[in-house]
Protein backbone atom coordinates (compact mmCIF):
# COMPACT_ATOMS: atom_id res chain seq x y z
CA UNK A 1 0.00 0.00 0.00
CA UNK A 2 1.34 3.28 -1.06
CA UNK A 3 1.38 6.10 1.89
CA UNK A 4 2.35 9.47 1.85
CA UNK A 5 2.72 12.00 4.62
CA UNK A 6 3.90 14.99 6.62
CA UNK A 7 5.23 15.68 10.12
CA UNK A 8 5.86 18.81 12.55
CA UNK A 9 6.73 19.12 16.15
CA UNK A 10 7.31 22.75 17.85
CA UNK A 11 8.61 23.11 21.47
CA UNK A 12 5.12 25.85 22.07
CA UNK A 13 5.85 29.56 23.94
CA UNK A 14 5.62 28.04 27.11
CA UNK A 15 7.72 25.35 27.79
CA UNK A 16 11.71 25.46 27.53
CA UNK A 17 12.58 21.68 25.54
CA UNK A 18 10.48 19.66 23.36
CA UNK A 19 9.88 16.19 25.10
CA UNK A 20 8.23 14.94 21.86
CA UNK A 21 9.63 12.92 19.72
CA UNK A 22 7.55 11.53 16.34
CA UNK A 23 8.75 8.75 13.70
CA UNK A 24 7.43 8.64 10.25
CA UNK A 25 8.79 6.28 7.94
CA UNK A 26 7.43 2.84 6.15
CA UNK A 27 5.49 0.94 7.91
CA UNK A 28 5.58 2.58 11.20
CA UNK A 29 4.61 6.27 12.22
CA UNK A 30 4.21 7.43 15.78
CA UNK A 31 4.46 10.65 18.31
CA UNK A 32 5.50 10.20 21.94
CA UNK A 33 5.52 12.76 24.22
CA UNK A 34 7.91 12.17 26.97
CA UNK A 35 7.22 12.89 30.73
CA UNK A 36 9.82 14.42 33.60
CA UNK A 37 11.62 16.99 32.23
CA UNK A 38 14.79 17.69 30.45
CA UNK A 39 16.99 14.67 30.31
CA UNK A 40 13.84 12.43 31.29
CA UNK A 41 11.09 13.18 29.03
CA UNK A 42 12.83 13.95 26.21
CA UNK A 43 15.24 11.03 26.76
CA UNK A 44 11.81 7.93 27.38
CA UNK A 45 10.50 9.22 23.84
CA UNK A 46 13.41 9.69 21.84
CA UNK A 47 13.86 5.76 23.28
CA UNK A 48 10.29 4.89 21.71
CA UNK A 49 11.42 6.63 18.70
CA UNK A 50 14.60 4.24 18.18
CA UNK A 51 13.02 1.45 18.77
CA UNK A 52 9.96 0.95 16.91
CA UNK A 53 12.45 2.92 13.99
CA UNK A 54 13.71 -1.05 13.92
CA UNK A 55 10.35 -1.73 11.48
CA UNK A 56 11.51 1.14 9.19
CA UNK A 57 11.73 -0.08 6.06
CA UNK A 58 9.71 -3.36 6.43
CA UNK A 59 6.75 -3.92 3.96
CA UNK A 60 4.46 -4.47 6.95
CA UNK A 61 4.42 -4.72 10.47
CA UNK A 62 2.71 -7.16 12.55
CA UNK A 63 0.57 -6.48 16.05
CA UNK A 64 3.59 -8.74 17.22
CA UNK A 65 6.67 -6.35 15.91
CA UNK A 66 4.28 -3.74 17.14
CA UNK A 67 4.30 -4.97 20.82
CA UNK A 68 7.92 -6.00 20.92
CA UNK A 69 9.07 -2.40 20.09
CA UNK A 70 6.54 -1.53 23.15
CA UNK A 71 8.41 -4.00 25.14
CA UNK A 72 11.99 -2.71 24.18
CA UNK A 73 10.96 0.84 24.82
CA UNK A 74 9.72 0.16 28.56
CA UNK A 75 12.73 -2.08 29.26
CA UNK A 76 14.99 0.58 27.99
CA UNK A 77 13.48 3.43 30.27
CA UNK A 78 13.27 1.54 33.24
CA UNK A 79 17.11 0.45 32.88
CA UNK A 80 17.78 4.26 31.87
CA UNK A 81 16.35 5.80 34.82
CA UNK A 82 18.07 4.84 38.09
CA UNK A 83 18.77 6.55 41.24
CA UNK A 84 15.10 8.10 41.50
CA UNK A 85 15.43 9.67 38.05
CA UNK A 86 11.76 9.24 37.12
CA UNK A 87 10.40 9.80 33.53
CA UNK A 88 8.14 7.86 30.86
CA UNK A 89 6.47 8.43 27.37
CA UNK A 90 3.06 8.21 25.82
CA UNK A 91 2.91 6.15 22.48
CA UNK A 92 0.25 6.54 20.05
CA UNK A 93 0.63 5.63 16.24
CA UNK A 94 -0.28 3.78 13.49
CA UNK A 95 1.74 0.55 11.40
CA UNK A 96 0.61 -0.61 7.66
CA UNK A 97 -0.27 -4.16 8.12
CA UNK A 98 -1.68 -7.17 6.06
CA UNK A 99 -4.57 -9.36 6.86
CA UNK A 100 -6.26 -11.96 5.02
CA UNK A 101 -4.81 -10.53 1.80
CA UNK A 102 -5.65 -6.58 2.18
CA UNK A 103 -4.19 -4.18 3.59
CA UNK A 104 -4.98 -2.37 7.05
CA UNK A 105 -4.25 0.11 9.85
CA UNK A 106 -2.51 -1.37 12.73
CA UNK A 107 -3.72 1.86 15.41
CA UNK A 108 -1.80 1.38 18.87
CA UNK A 109 -1.97 3.94 21.90
CA UNK A 110 -0.56 4.24 25.62
CA UNK A 111 -1.16 7.41 26.79
CA UNK A 112 -3.57 10.39 26.05
CA UNK A 113 -1.33 11.03 23.07
CA UNK A 114 -4.30 10.61 20.11
CA UNK A 115 -5.00 8.91 16.78
CA UNK A 116 -7.60 10.35 14.33
CA UNK A 117 -8.87 9.23 11.08
CA UNK A 118 -10.42 11.39 8.55
CA UNK A 119 -12.56 9.40 5.98
CA UNK A 120 -15.66 9.73 3.82
CA UNK A 121 -15.73 13.54 5.16
CA UNK A 122 -15.67 12.45 9.10
CA UNK A 123 -13.41 12.54 11.82
CA UNK A 124 -13.51 9.92 14.10
CA UNK A 125 -10.87 9.80 17.40
CA UNK A 126 -9.69 6.27 17.20
CA UNK A 127 -7.58 5.93 19.92
CA UNK A 128 -8.79 6.18 24.07
CA UNK A 129 -6.85 7.97 25.81
CA UNK A 130 -5.39 6.69 28.95
CA UNK A 131 -5.90 9.54 31.78
CA UNK A 132 -8.19 10.28 35.03
CA UNK A 133 -10.55 12.44 33.15
CA UNK A 134 -11.16 9.54 30.10
CA UNK A 135 -12.35 7.46 33.23
CA UNK A 136 -14.68 9.67 34.53
CA UNK A 137 -16.01 10.80 31.34
CA UNK A 138 -16.79 7.01 30.60
CA UNK A 139 -18.36 6.73 34.03
CA UNK A 140 -20.61 9.22 33.14
CA UNK A 141 -19.07 11.60 36.37
CA UNK A 142 -17.73 13.78 33.52
CA UNK A 143 -18.63 15.75 30.29
CA UNK A 144 -16.03 15.96 27.18
CA UNK A 145 -16.57 19.65 27.43
CA UNK A 146 -15.44 19.87 30.97
CA UNK A 147 -12.75 17.62 30.76
CA UNK A 148 -10.94 20.34 29.02
CA UNK A 149 -11.03 22.64 32.47
CA UNK A 150 -10.46 19.47 34.67
CA UNK A 151 -7.58 19.69 37.03
CA UNK A 152 -6.63 16.38 36.61
CA UNK A 153 -6.62 16.10 32.76
CA UNK A 154 -3.22 15.88 32.31
CA UNK A 155 -2.95 12.84 34.58
CA UNK A 156 -2.05 9.14 33.05
CA UNK A 157 -3.22 6.32 33.90
CA UNK A 158 -1.47 3.96 31.39
CA UNK A 159 2.39 5.68 30.12
CA UNK A 160 5.71 3.81 29.06
CA UNK A 161 8.48 3.30 31.59
CA UNK A 162 6.27 3.78 34.84
CA UNK A 163 7.35 0.61 36.25
CA UNK A 164 4.26 -1.24 35.11
CA UNK A 165 4.39 -3.68 32.21
CA UNK A 166 3.17 -2.14 28.74
CA UNK A 167 -0.58 -2.14 28.01
CA UNK A 168 -0.84 -0.43 24.75
CA UNK A 169 -4.71 -1.14 23.43
CA UNK A 170 -4.73 -1.71 19.42
CA UNK A 171 -7.40 -1.37 16.83
CA UNK A 172 -7.16 -2.72 13.18
CA UNK A 173 -8.74 -0.82 10.43
CA UNK A 174 -9.57 -1.81 6.98
CA UNK A 175 -7.21 0.70 4.85
CA UNK A 176 -9.68 2.80 2.64
CA UNK A 177 -8.71 4.77 -0.53
CA UNK A 178 -9.80 8.26 0.91
CA UNK A 179 -8.19 8.03 4.47
CA UNK A 180 -6.17 10.19 6.15
CA UNK A 181 -4.96 9.60 9.65
CA UNK A 182 -3.38 12.01 12.19
CA UNK A 183 -1.42 11.20 15.13
CA UNK A 184 -0.91 14.25 17.40
CA UNK A 185 0.43 14.54 21.09
CA UNK A 186 -2.27 16.94 23.84
CA UNK A 187 -0.41 19.63 22.92
CA UNK A 188 -2.33 20.23 19.71
CA UNK A 189 -5.63 18.48 21.01
CA UNK A 190 -5.09 21.02 24.52
CA UNK A 191 -5.82 24.00 22.36
CA UNK A 192 -7.59 22.95 19.27
CA UNK A 193 -10.95 20.91 19.02
CA UNK A 194 -12.46 18.47 16.75
CA UNK A 195 -13.81 20.51 14.26
CA UNK A 196 -11.30 22.70 14.40
CA UNK A 197 -8.75 19.89 13.53
CA UNK A 198 -11.18 18.51 11.14
CA UNK A 199 -11.43 21.70 8.71
CA UNK A 200 -7.50 21.14 8.50
CA UNK A 201 -7.87 18.15 7.45
CA UNK A 202 -10.38 18.76 4.89
CA UNK A 203 -9.26 21.50 3.28
CA UNK A 204 -5.59 21.11 3.20
CA UNK A 205 -5.15 18.34 0.67
CA UNK A 206 -0.68 17.92 1.49
CA UNK A 207 0.00 15.96 4.39
CA UNK A 208 3.35 18.26 5.12
CA UNK A 209 0.90 21.60 4.91
CA UNK A 210 -1.93 19.74 6.79
CA UNK A 211 0.63 18.91 9.70
CA UNK A 212 2.75 22.43 9.51
CA UNK A 213 -0.85 24.13 9.93
CA UNK A 214 -2.20 22.25 12.76
CA UNK A 215 0.83 22.72 14.96
CA UNK A 216 0.91 26.86 13.94
CA UNK A 217 -2.79 26.55 14.68
CA UNK A 218 -2.00 25.34 18.07
CA UNK A 219 0.61 27.89 18.51
CA UNK A 220 -1.34 30.61 17.55
CA UNK A 221 -3.97 29.71 20.36
CA UNK A 222 -1.01 29.60 22.95
CA UNK A 223 1.35 26.62 22.47
CA UNK A 224 1.22 25.83 26.31
CA UNK A 225 2.60 22.67 25.14
CA UNK A 226 5.00 20.80 23.06
CA UNK A 227 3.03 20.11 20.09
CA UNK A 228 3.34 17.22 17.51
CA UNK A 229 1.70 16.17 14.25
CA UNK A 230 1.86 13.50 12.07
CA UNK A 231 -0.53 13.61 8.84
CA UNK A 232 -0.66 10.13 6.80
CA UNK A 233 -2.36 9.39 3.83
CA UNK A 234 -3.43 6.87 1.26
CA UNK A 235 -1.98 8.12 -1.62
CA UNK A 236 -2.16 7.70 -5.24
CA UNK A 237 -1.01 4.95 -6.73
CA UNK A 238 0.61 6.87 -10.24
CA UNK A 239 2.41 9.67 -7.33
CA UNK A 240 6.57 9.63 -7.86
CA UNK A 241 8.54 7.81 -5.43
CA UNK A 242 10.04 10.50 -2.97
CA UNK A 243 13.82 10.06 -1.16
CA UNK A 244 13.38 9.77 2.07
CA UNK A 245 15.10 12.57 4.58
CA UNK A 246 17.29 10.94 7.07
CA UNK A 247 17.88 14.66 9.26
CA UNK A 248 15.61 16.92 10.49
CA UNK A 249 16.31 20.72 8.87
CA UNK A 250 15.92 23.70 11.00
CA UNK A 251 12.91 25.06 12.56
CA UNK A 252 11.95 28.87 11.11
CA UNK A 253 12.97 30.49 14.55
CA UNK A 254 16.48 28.49 14.36
CA UNK A 255 17.74 29.99 11.40
CA UNK A 256 20.30 29.03 9.80
CA UNK A 257 21.40 26.70 12.94
CA UNK A 258 21.79 23.28 13.38
CA UNK A 259 18.38 21.32 14.68
CA UNK A 260 18.03 21.57 18.21
CA UNK A 261 16.85 18.55 19.87
CA UNK A 262 16.52 20.09 22.97
CA UNK A 263 14.22 22.71 22.14
CA UNK A 264 12.57 21.13 18.55
CA UNK A 265 12.30 17.44 19.26
CA UNK A 266 13.69 14.51 18.47
CA UNK A 267 12.94 12.87 15.52
CA UNK A 268 16.27 11.04 13.66
CA UNK A 269 17.18 7.95 15.69
CA UNK A 270 20.86 7.82 15.78
CA UNK A 271 24.14 5.21 16.88
CA UNK A 272 25.21 5.67 20.21
CA UNK A 273 27.96 7.95 20.59
CA UNK A 274 26.61 10.42 17.76
CA UNK A 275 26.83 14.35 18.62
CA UNK A 276 23.28 16.04 18.49
CA UNK A 277 22.76 17.71 14.99
CA UNK A 278 23.92 14.80 13.06
CA UNK A 279 22.40 11.61 11.39
CA UNK A 280 22.40 8.20 11.94
CA UNK A 281 23.98 7.14 8.54
CA UNK A 282 21.17 4.40 8.55
CA UNK A 283 17.80 6.53 7.71
CA UNK A 284 15.38 5.45 10.21
CA UNK A 285 13.31 8.37 10.30
CA UNK A 286 11.55 11.53 8.68
CA UNK A 287 12.47 15.06 9.65
CA UNK A 288 9.34 17.74 10.17
CA UNK A 289 8.43 19.85 7.76
CA UNK A 290 9.13 17.04 5.28
CA UNK A 291 6.38 15.18 2.84
CA UNK A 292 7.32 12.10 2.09
CA UNK A 293 5.65 8.95 -0.29
CA UNK A 294 6.37 5.40 0.10
CA UNK A 295 4.87 2.03 -1.48
CA UNK A 296 4.41 -1.17 -0.10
Amino acid sequence: MRTSWGSATDRGHVREVNEDALLAYPPVFLVADGMGGHDAGDLASRIAVEEFAQLAGQASATSDDVHACFARTSTRIRSEFTRGRQGGTTVAGVAVTEHDGGWYWLVFNVGDSRVYRWSEGRLTQVSVDHSVVQELIESGALTAGGARRHPERHVLTRALGTGEPPEPDYWLLPAGVDDRLLLCTDGLTRELGDDEIALVLAGVDDPQEAAARLVQHALERGGRDNVSAVVVDVAAAAAPDRTHATAPRSAPDLGPHLWDEMLNGATVPRSAGSPAGTADPFPTATAPDDVQEDHA
